[in-house]
């Protein structure tokens, strides 16, 4: 008996043991170059997984898979690849179309665009080497949905007017979009708004747009929409180092060095820029104080990994970036630029582990240190501009910390559960001197606005397939803010004594629900269709709280009792794929805002009670209020065609109609469109690739009319026809391999030197032809 006990343990053994199989391999993309990053999962017959990620050297490996695994691998800008499991593994990864694309941050999960219930969209890396952009915000124009502000560069906007907007939901300085890098949160942490020249372009591997509300998974900031801009892992022994020179005194430097050593891996990276800039006053218009707008700036990050092994990887970045701009206009009493400079330094660190039970687990912290200046200045006089004269010094400090964690776990092939948690605390406030009405010279009165501002939450969502054909996903977060220390501290300092705007505000605080609910059905390989609904809410930012500005004639006040914006959307798409290399995707969006904040006209008695200021001869008075209801519904496509290896062809259309539906203290606004957002946008892309000849692209971008004003009446002087007129741009760029270590480049952007209207009074314009040309060295080892 004890033999036979003893020979059937030794025979399951046996079978346990020969049931299981160790499994490394490595990843690579069709040039032979390593693949780092990649999520590799080992999914067995029963529909458990395992998943792991490769190191910097493309490596993966896994202790025990069953018999009869599949391993699959994801990784962005490359299709999806299944094989079966064996003992070493070589994978290559094939470039993705529209739907092959691997997303991580749709669901915050690596998942194929195809499967999916979203409307993502991704400039890969080749699109933005290809592209003759010298900043983000220029790159991000490729897709109709993406706009900032105001219809100008970053190269010529004061940052506090680049706060992006993606369908045109509530277009403010202040960003509807939440914007990531590696997943951590890079909007300015006082305003909302967007640093387009921190963004290091050398070293992006992708930016994905994820074109809905996502507040369910990512709470504040994410109403409408999140941008992710996911950097280049570090690789063996690299470096590259472009530089280019183009008009107007343009210059620019980037550069990017990594290397791996077994377990470690370090990068860094760092780009320089500066422009003698232009005149963004129309000609005609134009006077003694107006002059060139220009920026220069300095970036630079620095990071390093751990992989202790295949389960367990570590990261740590710092950052450090400084700009100075000059906004197109100058004081004629003391000669002072009107300008901006700001300095941000920034650290952050994570970890990734798979667990025991081969479930994943993230986590992230990160710290903020910005200062930033800006003065501004009054013109009298709009039609001889003759006299500028300085109307307020300002001075922002603000110091930011977050952190977050994300677990998720396959529990089949069927169904993936995921749940996590985050905060963000800022302190802010705006240090202010306002000037005398005479000549700008003399100091009237002090001001401190600010405080502090704490945001937390929490979300589960939970991805499950009812059928092979049909998905759903669930996802649902609590948020909570508290809004403390708020005051606007106002001393007269002829007197000494405050003012009758010094006051303390009282502590706020409020919670949100975010869900969404999607489906996913898949008709047919060729085709699949989804739908979803979802809500989400934005807490407004310390600087729409206490913080007020001037453009021009236009003085915008803050208002300390903002209250949130909260949206409910729905959505219908359609991907279709039919044929090889074309794909088609269509979809329909409704997103009703209630509570928008929008800068809104006030006039009379209602104007010089809000500030003395207000009565100022040519002064334009306007406050940050919540504006009752809005409505902003459209029809978005993309189309792209892989005509073979070398040739691809691409255009997006957006359909957009924005408008006031509901606002009791000015009834006169309901009916108007929300201004910035033109009905019509759309975009046509030709690439041609071949190493061996060229690699060329040609661009085309139109953008409808829309208008400047939330009363819809703003027109250029000479003209009865209301709004920013209609436009379009085309550019185009080329670039030549010399060998194995040498590229040349050339492009163009505003080829045929369009003038367009950015806003009136006065009426200002856009970038005009920038030409750049210049190198790419890279060097490679073993």
């Amino acid at each position: 008996m004890r033999t036979a006990s003893l020979f059937a343990f030794l025979l399951v053994f046996a079978l346990s043991a020969s049931a299981q199989t160790g499994v490394s391999g490595v990843v690579k993309d069709a040039s032979g170059g390593v693949v780092a990053g990649a999520a590799v999962i080992a999914r067995g017959p029963s529909g458990s997984e395992q998943q792991t990620v490769t190191g910097p050297d493309g490596k993966f490996s896994f202790g025990s898979v069953p018999s009869g695994a599949t391993i699959v691998v994801r990784a962005s800008g490359f299709a999806e690849k299944s094989q079966p499991a064996a003992a070493s593994l070589d994978v290559e990864l094939a470039p993705a179309n529209l739907f092959e694309s691997v997303s991580v941050t749709a669901t915050r999960t690596e998942q194929r665009l195809g499967d999916v219930p979203a409307n993502v969209s991704v400039i890969d890396k080749e699109q933005i080497r290809q592209s003759p952009a010298v900043v983000a915000d220029d790159v991000l124009r490729q897709a109709p949905t993406f706009s900032l502000f105001r219809r100008t560069s970053s190269l010529s906007s004061h940052p506090t007017s680049q706060g992006v907007s993606l369908r045109g939901i509530g277009p403010s300085g202040v960003s509807r979009s939440l914007v990531l890098i590696d997943g951590i949160p890079f909007n300015d942490p006082f305003g909302g708004w967007v640093y387009w020249t921190r963004v290091p372009l050398e070293n992006v591997d992708r930016i994905e747009l994820v074109e809905g509300s996502n507040s369910s998974l990512y709470g504040n900031y994410a109403m409408g929409g999140v941008i992710n801009v996911q950097s280049t892992r570090p690789r063996r022994r690299t470096a590259e180092l472009r530089t280019q020179y183009g008009n107007l005194g343009s210059p620019k430097a980037d550069f990017a060095v990594s290397d791996v050593w077994g377990k470690f891996a370090a990068s860094l990276d760092g780009s320089a820029f500066k422009t003698d800039g232009f005149p963004i006053v129309i000609a005609n218009e134009r006077g003694p104080i107006d002059n060139n707008a220009s920026v220069k700036y300095r970036n630079f990050n620095l990071r390093a990994d751990y992989s202790p092994s295949t389960r367990v990887n570590g990261f740590v970045r710092g950052g450090y970036f400084h700009e100075e701009r000059d906004n197109g206009k100058f004081s004629t009493f003391d000669g002072t630029e009107e300008g901006n400079d700001t300095t941000w330094k920034n650290v952050a660190g994570g970890v990734r582990v798979t667990l025991p039970d081969y479930s994943d687990l993230q986590a992230r912290v990160f710290y903020d240190d910005e200062t930033f200046h800006s003065n501004f200045l009054a013109v009298p006089n709009l039609t001889t501009r003759a006299i500028g004269r300085m109307t307020l010094l300002q001075e922002v400090p603000t110091t930011g910390l977050g952190a977050m964690v994300q677990w998720s776990k396959a529990l089949s092939t069927r169904y993936l559960f995921s749940a996590g948690a985050d905060f963000r605390h800022v302190d802010g406030a705006s240090h202010e001197q306002a000037l005398d009405a005479t000549q700008g010279l003399t100091v009237t009165t002090l001001r401190e606005s600010g405080g502090t501002q704490l945001i937390s939450g929490g979300f589960v969502q939970g991805q499950l397939w009812l059928h092979p054909k049909v998905s759903l996903t669930l996802s649902a977060r609590l948020d909570n803010w508290k809004n403390s220390d708020g005051h606007n501290l106002e001393t007269a300092v002829a007197t000494g004594l405050p003012t009758a705007n010094n006051r303390t505000l009282p502590d706020k605080s409020d919670t949100a629900v975010s869900p969404r609910a999607a489906v996913l059905y898949r008709v047919s390989d060729k085709v699949s269709a989804f739908g979803s609904i979802s809500s989400g809410f934005r807490a407004p930012t310390l600087n729409e709280l206490y913080r007020q500005f001037r453009v021009g004639t236009i003085l915008t006040l803050a208002n300390d009792q903002l209250g949130r914006e909260r949206l409910v959307g729905g959505e219908l798409g359609i991907n279709v794929a039919p044929i090889e290399g074309l794909t088609y995707r269509s979809s329909w969006y409704d997103n009703r805002v209630e509570n928008p904040v929008a800068n809104v006209t006030v006039t009379g008695a209602a104007a010089t009670a809000l500030s003395t200021a207000c009565a100022a001869a040519g002064t334009i008075c306007q406050q940050r209020q919540n504006l009752g209801r809005t409505r902003i519904a459209g029809w978005q496509n993309d189309v792209e065609y892989r005509v073979n290896r070398d040739w691809r062809v691409g255009a997006g259309y957006l359909f957009n109609s924005a408008k006031v539906r509901e606002f009791v203290a000015n009834p006169a606004l309901v009916g108007l469109y929300l201004p910035q957002v033109p009905k019509h946008r759309g975009s046509v892309n030709v690439a041609y690739s071949n190493p061996k000849v060229i690699t060329a692209t040609l661009s085309a971008f139109f953008y409808g009319r829309q208008f400047d004003d939330d009363l819809n009446v703003r027109t250029k002087p000479g003209e009865t026809t209301p709004g920013l007129p209609a436009y379009g741009t085309v550019e185009i760029s080329a670039l030549r391999e010399i060998g194995r270590n040498l590229d040349l480049f050339f492009g163009v952007q505003n080829l045929f030197d369009k003038e367009y209207y950015v806003g009136f009074a006065p009426t200002t314009i856009g970038t005009p032809r920038l030409v750049n040309g210049g190198l790419r060295v890279r060097w490679s080892g073993r």
